[in-house]
């Protein structure tokens, strides 16, 4: 019953457009005030990493508030969750309330982590009468040993949503700097074990504290989505606009894509599956990826 009842919610529910996530101090009030003025398409409340311990408390208290006001232009209320147990619990506790979309998941390295958090969530969702399924689950890798067990925890339950590298983190585990060469290799693991599940990629090959020098930033996450990630999470605003840009059709690719579908429904006409465009070869995969661009814009 419980997992018919979790197939109904998942088929229901779509996979967000996340081009840009970011972080919020749940501690700090002025960010939180002004985060649902950021152009984000999720705001990631923080009671890990970015909240001092003696902080974590009032910060819980205080999420059901913050979540109304990070939501009140329609982005999607994300909370990062601690990773010690007793950390977790009380984070669950203050988390899964009604206006939270998805915990994101530090530190993520097995699918059976993955399940024991999804059954908490799913006894609170009961006892508080919340739609069974509907937060999901965002998982950051930041362990090299994560990386072997990838598939598992993009498949281990149907919250899982979406993946992504922690640079930061992962970096000073394996004891090198967030730079490209150190960081493409997993995160290129990532994507592809993301895509295989269905779920949404996210991140760059670079470090996420990387903000102030604005060409390079843009570079970095014009590559990323012409790797085949669909986003990436921001420490600071100024990302914000960088991200959804970067991760959006261009005005070339849209007119690229347009002249494709026209193309193809010409082809079809006369019974052609493969058509030459421009002295190139359009078949089946470049016409999917042509109305995935068109898509994409229709979502922005």
């Amino acid at each position: 019953m419980i997992k018919d009842t979790f197939a109904a919610v998942e088929s229901a529910m779509s996979v967000p457009r996340w081009r840009s996530l970011l972080f919020v101090p749940a501690h700090v009030p002025r960010f939180v005030e002004a985060a649902h003025e950021r152009g984000a398409d999720g705001v990631i409340l923080d009671l890990e990493d970015s909240v001092p311990q003696d902080q974590k408390g009032g910060s819980r208290w205080q999420l059901s508030a913050s979540v109304a006001k990070v939501g009140r232009k329609g982005a999607s209320v994300l909370v990062r969750v601690n990773r010690g147990l007793r950390a977790l619990a009380a984070d669950l506790d203050a988390a899964v309330i009604p206006g939270v979309d998805a915990l994101v998941l530090p530190k993520t390295d097995s699918a059976e982590w993955v399940l024991e958090i999804a059954n908490a969530v799913s006894e609170l969702e009961r006892e508080r009468n919340l739609p069974l399924g509907r937060i999901r689950f965002l998982a950051q890798i930041e362990t090299p040993g994560a990386l072997q067990r990838l598939a598992a925890i993009a498949s281990a339950h149907p919250r899982m949503v979406a993946m992504g590298l922690g640079p930061e983190d992962f970096s000073a585990a394996v004891g090198g700097a967030p730079e490209f060469d150190l960081l493409l290799s997993p995160n290129l693991s990532v994507l592809f074990a993301a895509r295989a599940a269905g779920l949404l990629p996210l991140g760059f090959a670079g470090s996420i504290g990387e903000f102030s020098d604005f060409d390079k930033l843009r570079e970095t996450a014009a590559h990323a989505r012409r790797l085949g990630f669909a986003g990436a999470l921001a420490i600071h605003p100024t990302q914000v606009a960088i991200f959804n840009e970067a991760f959006s059709p261009s005005p070339q690719e849209l007119e690229w894509a347009r002249r494709v579908v026209a193309a193809e429904n010409d082809a079809a006409t006369r019974g052609l599956s493969a058509f030459s465009l421009n002295g190139k070869m359009i078949d089946p995969p470049v016409v999917r990826r042509a109305h995935e661009i068109l898509a994409l814009a229709s979502n922005n």
